[in-house]
């Protein structure tokens, strides 16, 4: 008996929503709402025939090729280091690690003594290069060396750079 209602009990429930007669309000109150729509779509946007691009730039240079930076280069005008020349010793150093320690002087000829980081001492005079910008001494005194560098940026061009390398006078007390 347990059963039978257990089983009977959901059938009641779902016979109300079949015959509970609110259907007949809900039917018409669409047909009212039905009535007063008029539905209205836009029209399509006209398509535009597609015309192809023809890519006509194959024989460009890409903007950042090696070969865009080599025409540079050679276009490049002013200074420009001299790559075939064998490098000087004092050139494998930065400025900043290379110390003037003092002067020597040949008759007219003065040359300045310049320590390398190792501890060794060389002798440059005008005309010699040193440090990693092709710096080239032009004039040495007796308190300090000063070079030209060649300093190049990223298009290629080289731009002169006077920088002085001053002596060195807490070496100089030793």
């Amino acid at each position: 008996m347990l059963k039978f209602s257990l089983l009977l009990l959901p059938i009641l429930f779902l016979s109300g929503c079949f015959f509970g007669g609110d259907e007949d309000d809900l039917r018409a109150w669409m047909k009212e709402q039905e009535a007063g729509m008029r539905g209205k779509v836009d029209p399509l946007p006209e398509v535009k025939p597609y015309e192809p691009f023809v890519y006509a730039a194959f024989d460009l240079v890409e903007p950042y090729s090696l070969k865009k930076m080599e025409l540079a280069r050679q276009k490049a005008g002013g200074p420009r280091p001299d790559q075939n020349r064998p490098k000087e010793y004092l050139e494998n150093f930065d400025l900043e690690k290379l110390r003037m320690v003092g002067t020597m002087q040949r008759g007219r000829l003065i040359q300045a003594l310049i320590k390398t980081p190792s501890g060794e001492l060389y002798r440059v005079s005008p005309g010699s290069f040193m440090g990693q910008n092709f710096g080239r001494v032009t004039k040495v005194s007796e308190t300090e060396v000063t070079l030209i560098e060649l300093v190049g940026d990223s298009s290629g061009d080289w731009k002169e750079q006077t920088t002085t390398l001053p002596l060195d006078e807490a070496e100089q007390k030793k």
